[in-house]
C-alpha cells in the first residue's frame, strides 16, 4: 500500500470510528453545575457562588484592583507586578519577539536576555499591552437599533451602525487615556453584548527572557501537562508617552510565603475563545468533521517540519523553525485533546444530560418556550447540512496557509486569483492584492517544500476520492515542482513581469480545477454560518434567562477570572504534588542524562549557591 493510500486509509478509519461511536448505545452520565467552566466576568461576578463555596465575597475594590492589574498582550495574558510598570508574562508569549530586539552578534533565543538597568531595556517593535478600564452592557441599545430590521442585511447594518456609535461615544468619554481601544464583545453567543474600553500602552520593552531551552524545558513531553518544570516566564516593562516607566498602582505583589495546599487562588487573564455553549449536535459536527480534519492536518504538517529539522537543523535554526514547530505543536496538542474528549461517549452523554435539563427548563416556561423552544432542533438541522460538507472541508483545510502550505501551493492560489480577477474586472483592488501576495511568497527548503506539497495532494485524494478530477489532474509533487513556473520566487517574478504566466501552467491548471470548488464550499459554509448566528444568539439569551450568571459565557480573549484551591491529585497510579520545585528541574536534567528536551544551558548547570 502506498503512503498516499495509507493516509487515506487512516483518515477513513478516523471517520468510521466517529460514526461507530455515534451509533453505540448511549452512556448514562449526569451533568455537573460547573461543566461549562468557571471563566467569570468582572462586570458580572458570581458573588453568591464564591461566598457559598469559599466563604469569600470579593468587594468592588478587590474586583477593580484585579481587573486593572491584568493586561492583554498580543495573543496572551500578562500582569503588572510592580508599581513602576514591570510586567510578567509567559516566555512562549514573547519568544517570537526576541529576534526583533537582538543586536549584531546576539542570539537571544539561545542565550536569553537580561537588562541590567532601565537603559538596557529594549522596546519591542509593534507590541502593545491593553488594560481594561471600563465595561458597559449595551445589549438593550444594540437590540433596539436592530428591532425594526426586515432582512438579515438590514439587521447587520443596523447593528454595525449602533456598535460604531457606542465605540465613538466611549472613546470620547475616555479620551484622557493615552490611547483607547473600544472593543465590542459578544457574550453568550451574541445573546448579550458589552463594550470593553481598553487603555492601550504601545511602548513595551524587554526586561528579562530566559533561554529558549529553559522556557520550553521538557519539550513536548512536558508541555500542556503537569508536573512541569519549565521556566516559562518573561518580564517586560510598560512605558508612557513621556518615555518613562508608567505608574501602576494596581499590580500583583510577590509573596515571600507563597501558596500552600488548601489555599484559595484565582487565575486572572484573557482566555482565548472557547465553545462550551455548543449544542450536542454541534459537538458531533466538531467530532466528525471540524476537529478531526484539523487534528489530522496539524499532525501531518508537524511531522513534515520535524523530519526536515532533523535532516538540516542549521537551516532550520536560521529560519527560526523551532518557534514555528512549537506553535504548530501547541495547536496539534489542543486539537488532539479535543478530539479525544469528543470521542469519549461519557463526555457527550454528560453534555446531553445538561442539554436535556436546559430544554426542559425552556419548555416549562411558556414565554421561553414560545421564543426559544425551536432553537435546538433548528441548530441540529444546520449542523446536519454542515456535515455534508466534510469532504471539501478536509481537502481545502488551511489552503495556502503561510506556515503550513508549500510556497508552490500559496503561489498557485494567489496566481489563479490574480489572473481570474484580472480577466473578469481588469486591474481591480482584489487582483492587485493577489499579485502582491503572489510576489511576496519566499522559497522554502526543497525537502520541506516537497513534503508539504505532497501532503496537500494526499489531502485531495483522501477527501475527494481517487477518481476525482482534481486528483487525476494533480499528478505528483515532483512533476509540479519541475514543471511549473511557480516553483521558485525568481521564476514567478520573471513570469509576472514578462507576462508569460498563464493558465496553461500545470500548477494553474490544477488550481483552475479546485479553486471554483473552494469558492462553492466557502459560499455554502458562509450561508450556513449566517443561519447559525441568530440561532446561537437565541440559545445564549435563553441560557442567560434560565441560569443567569451562574453559567459564565464562552471565553472571548478578554479579561476573566477563575477560582480554585491548591491541591495535588492522583496521577498515573501515584500522586502529583501541588507544587513543583527548582530541585525537580535539576532532577529531570540528571535523570534523563543527555536527552535534548531535558538538558540545561551551561550557566544553569553550575548555579551560584
Amino acid at each position: 500500500m502506498s503512503s498516499r493510500s495509507l493516509g487515506a486509509f487512516a483518515l477513513l478509519l478516523l471517520f468510521s470510528a466517529s460514526v461507530a461511536l455515534a451509533q453505540e448505545a448511549p452512556v448514562e452520565a449526569k451533568a455537573g453545575p460547573l461543566d461549562n467552566g468557571k471563566m467569570w466576568l468582572f462586570e458580572n461576578p458570581p458573588l453568591d457562588y464564591l461566598e457559598a463555596t469559599y466563604g469569600f465575597r470579593p468587594d468592588a475594590a478587590w474586583l477593580e484592583r484585579a481587573r486593572l492589574s491584568v493586561l492583554r498582550v498580543p495573543g496572551c495574558s500578562a500582569s503588572f507586578v510592580s508599581p513602576n510598570g514591570l510586567v510578567v508574562t509567559n516566555h512562549h508569549c514573547v519568544r517570537g519577539r526576541l529576534p526583533s530586539v537582538q543586536q549584531e552578534g546576539e542570539s537571544l533565543l539561545d542565550d536569553g536576555f537580561i537588562a541590567k538597568d532601565l537603559s538596557d531595556e529594549r522596546r519591542i517593535p509593534g507590541y502593545y499591552a491593553d488594560q481594561l478600564i471600563a465595561v458597559e452592557d449595551v445589549t438593550d441599545e444594540i437590540d433596539r437599533a436592530a428591532a425594526g430590521a426586515q432582512t438579515d442585511a438590514e439587521r447587520n447594518a443596523a447593528v454595525q451602525e449602533a456598535e460604531e456609535t457606542v465605540q465613538a461615544r466611549l472613546a470620547s468619554a475616555y479620551s484622557d487615556a493615552d490611547s483607547v481601544v473600544v472593543q465590542m464583545v459578544a457574550l453568550y453567543s451574541g445573546g448579550r453584548r458589552s463594550a470593553y474600553v481598553f487603555r492601550r500602552y504601545i511602548d513595551v520593552r524587554f526586561v528579562t527572557a530566559v533561554e529558549l531551552q529553559m522556557g520550553f524545558f521538557g519539550g513536548d513531553g512536558d508541555n500542556f501537562t503537569y508536573p512541569r518544570y519549565a521556566l516559562d516566564y518573561s518580564f517586560l516593562r510598560v512605558y508612557g508617552a513621556d518615555g518613562r516607566p508608567v505608574e501602576s498602582p494596581n499590580h500583583f505583589t510577590f509573596s515571600d510565603r507563597g501558596i500552600s495546599e488548601g489555599d484559595l487562588i484565582f487565575v486572572i487573564g484573557n482566555p482565548g475563545s472557547t465553545s462550551r455553549q455548543l449544542t450536542v449536535a454541534q459537538l458531533e459536527l466538531l467530532r466528525d468533521v471540524t476537529v478531526a480534519v484539523r487534528s489530522a492536518f496539524l499532525t501531518s504538517r508537524l511531522e513534515a517540519y520535524r523530519a526536515y529539522y532533523a535532516a538540516d537543523p542549521e537551516t532550520g535554526d536560521a529560519m527560526d523553525m523551532r518557534n514555528t514547530m512549537f506553535g504548530i505543536s501547541n495547536s496539534e496538542k489542543a486539537y488532539a485533546g479535543r478530539l479525544d474528549a469528543l470521542n469519549d461517549p461519557y463526555v457527550i452523554a454528560r453534555r446531553l444530560d445538561k442539554e436535556t435539563e436546559f430544554r426542559e427548563a425552556i419548555a416549562a416556561d411558556p414565554a421561553l418556550a414560545s421564543e426559544y423552544g425551536h432553537l435546538h432542533d433548528a441548530i441540529a438541522a444546520v449542523a446536519g447540512e454542515m456535515q455534508s460538507l466534510a469532504r471539501p472541508a478536509g481537502a481545502f483545510a488551511y489552503l495556502a496557509n503561510r506556515t503550513m502550505a508549500s510556497a508552490l501551493e500559496q503561489r498557485m492560489v494567489y496566481a489563479w486569483t490574480w489572473l481570474t480577477e484580472s480577466a473578469a474586472g481588469g486591474d481591480s483592488e482584489r487582483a492587485q492584492a493577489a499579485r502582491r501576495r503572489l510576489l511576496s511568497v519566499q522559497d522554502g527548503p526543497a525537502m520541506l517544500e516537497r513534503s508539504l506539497l505532497e501532503l496537500r495532494l494526499q489531502d485531495f485524494q483522501t477527501y475527494l476520492g481517487a477518481d476525482d478530477p482534481v486528483v487525476n489532474l494533480a499528478g505528483s509533487a515532483d512533476a509540479l515542482l519541475e514543471g511549473s513556473l511557480l516553483a521558485s520566487a525568481e521564476a514567478t517574478s520573471r513570469a509576472v513581469e514578462d507576462g508569460t504566466l498563464t493558465m496553461t501552467d500545470p500548477a494553474l491548471r490544477l488550481a483552475d480545477a479546485f479553486m471554483p470548488r473552494v469558492a462553492e464550499f466557502e459560499s455554502a459554509m458562509a450561508g450556513l454560518q449566517g443561519r447559525l448566528g441568530p440561532l446561537e444568539a437565541g440559545i445564549g439569551r435563553a441560557r442567560y434567562a434560565v441560569y443567569g450568571n451562574s453559567v459564565p459565557p464562552d471565553a472571548t480573549f478578554s479579561p476573566r477570572f477563575t477560582d480554585g484551591v491548591v491541591r495535588g491529585y492522583e496521577y498515573n497510579g501515584t500522586l502529583a504534588p501541588s507544587h513543583t520545585t527548582l530541585f525537580g528541574m535539576y532532577d529531570r536534567f540528571y535523570g534523563f542524562g543527555d536527552h535534548p528536551d531535558w538538558t540545561l544551558p551551561d550557566r544553569w548547570k553550575t548555579p551560584p549557591a
